[in-house]
């Protein structure tokens, strides 16, 4: 028998070969911290009506700790990728690290919202640093083929995980105290920042990447995106009607304007010229958005819904989400199955089909809650969307694009992805001040419009996107694309 190989981590792992200790521990270090990434939207969800009794925060304004870590996120994701293919991805990735961790210390630290928030936001541009960054350092330590399909299977196990851990760690570190669901990261963030430090491979920066850091586009981006979720959120403190909330939403509108034509205009944009052009690509990135944003939405009215009207604790709230939670975790190993056997646009549309009936199943009336009639199947039903429709929309958007442009494709995709979460949330809270009714309807609403472009997809097309190939495990995609913050 020929003795086998093992390669260090900065070397390619062939599939004949066996992984080396420091190849797992590579591996670990980037799926550990995706599942840190992806449970920093649960921890803080569960912990929202703590926090607004500590900080002395409306409903209509807690949003901003979830809304915030969404549009860093989201808006920062493209100039997150372009900070990479420019300063290598050790670099990026390691202060991304140290900046995580301190961001974590700040925030449970944090005696006033405005630095909270702050907070929220920093560690939203860390996880768009990191989660494309992740997924490069497995393509190039991994190769294509059965080695790579193993190492993307355990990340995105972990990814999928993060969402239900964060809920069980919110609802039992709450009861103690809000301030350690945001103080726990920051020593697991400095060890993980040990072990990469040593076992994250050194790399060049390719020379033919976009020398340009485009920082028009960016800074329009974010802004824009901040100044449209402060202007919702101003509605119910100042009136719809009044200067601030109309300024806001009409500086964020010029911005959003401006940052079309500098992308446009600039010899080497953040976003490639005829990549939103690709109607899969869209529709991918419209559905995933719809079921991300309506899921998190749903999920702030019950959170306020439990826990201020129906005298549940944060740990009750924690379990009572994880059937819309756990289910993904599951089967996260196994979905690629699915869309080989079915095809992901029948189980797009099977998914959005099921979130919808969620979101109209849950009680728009009444304080009292029976959790098996009322919650339950809600959360029984979400769970089922995100099982069926995690995977498919990934390979949905990638696969409708050629190679070379899978990966900022997946950036614009994840893109879609956070903002539609951060507008959702903001639109929820503001609506919830006038009754749980009305923050349900638009959940509801934005469920069903994400239904619609699903079954349009469903349509015979004529344009000539090329056909996807099979898929045999779970994406490579992500937090730019999936399996970041195990949701789609």
């Amino acid at each position: 028998m020929r003795p086998s190989t093992t390669p260090r981590a900065g070397e390619p792992a062939g599939a004949d070969r066996r992984w080396s200790p420091a190849l797992w521990g590579l591996l670990f270090v980037l799926a550990a911290n995706m599942l840190l990434d992806a449970l920093e939207v649960s921890v803080a969800l569960v912990a929202l009506p703590a926090i607004g009794d500590d900080l002395g925060l409306a409903p209509h304004q807690l949003h901003w700790v979830v809304s915030g870590f969404a549009a860093g996120f989201g808006a920062l994701l493209l100039f997150g990728g372009r900070l990479v293919a420019i300063l290598g991805r050790r670099p990026v990735y390691l202060a991304a690290l140290l900046v995580f961790a301190a961001a974590s210390l700040v925030g449970a630290l944090a005696d006033h919202a405005a630095l909270l928030v702050a907070t929220r936001f920093v560690k939203g541009f860390c996880a768009a640093l990191t989660a494309p960054t992740g997924l490069a350092i497995i393509a190039s330590a991994f190769p294509e083929g059965p080695a790579r399909s193993r190492a993307l299977s355990v990340y995105s196990l972990f990814g999928a995980s993060g969402f239900s851990l964060g809920l069980l760690l919110s609802g039992a570190l709450t009861e103690v105290s809000w301030r350690w669901t945001f103080a726990f990261p920051a020593p697991i963030a400095l060890l993980l920042f040990v072990f990469a430090l040593r076992l994250i491979p050194r790399d060049t920066p390719d020379p033919k990447a976009p020398r340009r850091y485009d920082a028009p586009g960016a800074l329009s981006l974010t802004s824009a995106t901040l100044l449209t979720v402060a202007g919702i959120a101003a509605g119910p403190a100042f009136g719809w009607g009044h200067p601030l909330t109309l300024g806001a939403l009409l500086l964020a509108a010029l911005l959003a304007l401006l940052f079309v034509r500098v992308e446009r205009t600039t010899q080497q944009p953040l976003l490639p010229r005829g990549l939103v052009g690709r109607r899969t690509l869209l529709r991918s990135a419209l559905g995933a958005g719809a079921l991300n944003g309506s899921y998190l939405g749903l999920l702030l009215v019950s959170t306020l819904h439990l826990q201020q009207q129906a005298d549940y604790g944060p740990w009750q709230t924690g379990l009572a989400f994880l059937p819309a939670a756990a289910p993904l975790a599951l089967t996260a190993l196994y979905s690629g199955r699915y869309v080989t056997r079915f095809g992901p646009a029948r189980l797009i549309a099977a998914g959005a089909a099921a979130a919808s009936l969620g979101c109209l199943l849950y009680p728009r009336e009444g304080t009292a809650v029976r959790y098996a009639t009322d919650v339950l199947p809600t959360m029984l039903l979400v769970g089922a969307a995100f099982v069926l429709a995690f995977t498919a929309f990934h390979v949905q958007a990638t696969g409708s694009v050629p190679e070379h442009l899978r990966s900022t494709a997946g950036s614009f995709y994840q893109t879609a992805v956070q903002l539609s979460a951060a507008l959702t949330t903001v639109l929820c809270a503001a609506l919830y001040p006038a009754g749980r009714g009305p923050a349900l309807a638009l959940v509801t609403a934005v469920a069903l419009a994400g239904l619609a472009v699903a079954l349009r997809g469903l349509l015979p097309s004529r344009t000539t996107d090329p056909a996807l190939g099979p898929v045999v495990e779970p994406p490579s995609a992500g937090r730019t694309s999936e399996p970041t913050q195990g949701r789609p």
